[in-house]
């Protein structure tokens, strides 16, 4: 029998992220084993709609391996093969359900770099994240319960509060703040560790809203390129690529990481950072707004929407907020600005508009403080 929270969810999928329609195919990808209880009911409720499902069943151990022995060429046919599947859907679901989040993490530098490159570079960011309709999400099992330190009962609960908000009541909350966003030239932020400084004049600004990401909950653009200067110091672990890094602590000159420091496996981070000419730079700002998350839990998802933080990515900028940054990487590293992990502010154009993580402008305390979103 299904749980009735799955099916909420899966026709939050269908009908309000990816509004799907009659005769449009969908391609879910789903990835371990516990997710299949949501995927089953993501295929009925999209085959109840009239669309067309692909499902491909994949699993972090089964990419591993293949990861821990294939050659470029054999890399290249993968991208080459994923690439006319991607290019026949109108709309992609990922549910992300990993046993082990640290199955990669024995993979070499070298071969996660070719994989960015001939795989999810050419599939994802060349197809899937300019094209299609896509939403992303995790799944509710052990191993993210681990993470977030709650037993799986009280996280499922957590959960399924945070992914079937009102997120179109969340929508137009943020109306205030992306105008704000649009005609800022100058960012500002500080804290400690922090003192930044950047252009975002002209570049788009975007809602996320539920039609991307589940959960969701923030405002994003990107810095004009070569407009950072300044340091900033990160306070949310990140695991990326299999490895749990910690302290991340970047110095910009003109745009470029050209300072790098972090606890956690070094050979890796440097990689990283490495990957292409754009992985120093970087491809978005994004402000966190979602009410019901406050703590991170080493999972991106959530952690960049954390109510009072922001997020500056290093790589690939977005093709609707593009400052024409390209990388293979997108990696989104999280600053809460909270009291409880050390306060910060962020100005816009020298007006403050967020001290230790509340917004201090009238018109946007009155529809983004938690109590109005959660109203």
């Amino acid at each position: 029998m299904s749980d009735p929270r799955n099916v909420k969810l899966a026709e939050v999928l269908i009908d309000y992220s990816l509004e799907m329609k009659p005769g449009e195919k969908l391609y879910l990808e789903v990835i371990g084993t516990e997710t299949l209880d949501l995927a089953r009911d993501v295929v009925t409720v999209a085959t109840e709609r009239g669309v067309v499902p692909f499902w491909f069943y994949n699993d972090d151990t089964l990419v591993r391996r293949w990861l821990l022995g294939a050659t470029e060429d054999q890399l290249k046919a993968y991208g080459e093969f994923h690439k006319p599947i991607m290019e026949s859907v109108d709309a992609y679901i990922a549910l992300r359900g990993s046993d082990n989040p640290f199955t990669m993490r024995d993979v070499s530098p070298d071969q996660m770099e070719l994989y960015q490159k001939h795989f999810y570079k050419p599939v994802h960011f060349g197809i899937r994240v300019p094209k299609k309709k896509w939403v992303v999400l995790r799944y509710p099992n052990k191993s993210m319960s681990q993470l977030a330190e709650m037993s799986q009962e009280t996280f499922a609960d957590f959960y399924y509060d945070v992914c079937t908000l009102d997120y179109g009541k969340m929508s137009r909350a943020m109306d205030p703040l992306k105008a704000l966003m649009e005609k800022t030239n100058r960012v500002h932020l500080k804290g400690p560790g922090t003192d930044l400084k950047f252009s975002i004049k002209g570049i788009g600004v975007l809602k996320c809203d539920g039609k991307r990401n589940i959960p969701d909950g923030e405002v994003y653009t990107a810095p004009v390129r070569d407009s950072i200067n300044g340091e900033i110091s990160y306070n949310t672990p990140a695991l990326y690529q299999g490895v749990t890094f910690e302290k991340i602590h970047f110095v910009f000159e003109k745009g470029k990481i050209v300072k790098a420091e972090a606890t956690g496996d070094q050979a890796k981070f440097q990689k990283i950072l490495d990957t292409d000419e754009g992985a120093r730079h970087v491809g978005e700002f994004a402000i966190g707004i979602n009410p019901v998350i406050h703590h991170p839990m080493k999972d991106t998802l959530f952690d960049e929407k954390i109510y009072g933080s922001i997020h500056l990515t290093p790589g690939n900028a977005y093709d609707d907020a593009d400052n024409g940054n390209r990388s293979a990487i997108h990696w989104d590293l999280v600053l809460i600005q909270t009291l409880e992990y050390g306060g910060g502010e962020l100005y816009f154009d020298d007006q403050l508009i967020r001290k230790d993580g509340e917004f201090t402008l009238p018109e946007l305390q009155k529809v983004l403080s938690k109590e109005a979103l959660l109203s």
